[in-house]
């Protein structure tokens, strides 16, 4: 059975772990279905924010029609569905919504002032998105970049077919097969069929903080990081679009300097993002709206199912009564790899427990993330 799918390896408790097959039977495991329910309506929350702003720029009509073309302009996307075909889990109509949210590590363009452009882009960050049915509440699973899985096979965007890789990075999903290569790799990894996708990249994130006045963070102790070009001592900060990319990319300086410790940064700088746009009076600015509308369509690749200013003002609608305090926040529980220690592999019975509790659209567990790697960052950042 493939590495980190059943093999009967020990977690950190030392017990003997095993995954069961993929239910295929009465999960989503079946091809074609059905899609989801619309999203209710709603006011606040983080993405909310952003598409929402759009949605009035959009109902705002006549003087704004040049506007809505130049936004629809920014929008890049990806037609994920065409290059996947029927071969996916079953799309469950009952009102929940996932999400694969990457952020992509190009170092192409103006993203070259993080790294040597080596031609290829890789999935520096994977969170997986479920919002449950009635858009009250949400999970967000991240996937370290370094966990090691059965990736498999893929089509290229060229047509070209790559072969499946065993004990591959997951980040490289995306490197040899682009986004519909990576929500593939999740969607075997899971069983759950990812309603939407959605990159976002180093230098749309850096405007998109700029546009909403830097967000604030309290950090526990100083972080050091000449990497990621960061040096934040403790205490709080309002940290502008370059130091906020500094701090969800660093892994050296907190922690163990894993990419474990860095997920921590991250999900702790995503809830301080939802309160810095519940602050901001983006509503009461035309200036203030029409910036971040046009940054936030900027920063963003989605789905061809999000390719108009209206599908994404109506996507970020449905999210808008989620807060930070209703978003649970987990790490896809691993251990890192008894033959390379730079490398984590899935803790399979409590990877299970998640993506069962989410087909299921039910609350994940507290049993499922213990006694499993963390990068001992936690609390950092506050």
């Amino acid at each position: 059975m493939p590495y980190g799918q059943g093999d009967g390896r020990r977690g950190s408790s030392g017990n003997e772990e095993t995954m069961g097959e993929q239910d295929n039977g009465g999960g989503r495991i079946r091809g074609g279905g059905r899609r989801r329910k619309e999203p209710a309506k709603g006011r606040g929350g983080l993405n909310a924010a952003a598409w929402t702003a759009i949605g009035l720029l959009v109902a705002g009509g006549g003087a704004l029609g040049a506007a809505y073309v130049q936004l629809n302009g920014n929008i890049e996307t990806v037609d994920i569905n065409t290059q996947l075909g029927d071969n996916r889990p079953r799309d469950i109509d009952n009102g929940s919504m996932d999400i694969l949210v990457l952020g992509s590590d190009s170092r192409s363009g103006d993203n070259s002032a993080y790294g040597r452009d080596e031609g290829v882009a890789r999935s520096d960050t994977a969170m997986i998105v479920h919002v449950y049915e009635g858009h009250k509440k949400a999970s967000v699973v991240s996937v370290p970049r370094d966990t090691l899985i059965t990736r498999p096979e893929c089509t290229a965007a060229d047509g070209t077919t790559v072969p499946a890789a065993y004990r591959a990075m997951f980040n490289t999903a995306y490197e040899v097969g682009g986004p519909a290569c990576a929500v593939k790799t999740v969607e075997q990894m899971s069983g759950i069929r990812m309603d939407h996708y959605i990159e976002v990249d180093f230098t749309g994130f850096k405007k998109l903080i700029d546009e909403l006045g830097g967000v604030q963070v309290t950090t526990t102790r100083a972080i050091k990081d000449k990497s990621s070009h960061l040096d934040l001592p403790a205490g709080t900060h309002t940290l502008d679009g370059e130091q906020a990319l500094g701090l969800v990319r660093t892994r050296k300086g907190v922690g163990e300097g894993s990419d474990l410790g860095r997920i921590q940064l991250q999900q702790a700088f995503v809830k301080a993002l939802m309160e810095q746009v519940k602050r901001v009076g983006v509503f009461t600015s035309p200036g203030k709206l029409w910036g971040l509308a046009d940054a936030a369509t900027k920063a963003i690749r989605p789905d061809s199912e999000l390719d108009t200013v209206k599908e994404l003002a109506d996507f970020g609608a449905g999210l808008a009564d989620l807060g930070a305090d209703d978003i649970h926040m987990i790490t896809l529980p691993v251990v890192y790899d008894r033959t390379d220690p730079n490398r984590v592999v899935p803790v399979d019975l409590k990877a299970q427990q998640v993506w069962t509790a989410l087909r299921q659209d039910q609350p994940i567990p507290a049993s499922a993330v213990e006694d499993t790697a963390t990068g001992k960052a936690d609390g950092v950042v506050k």
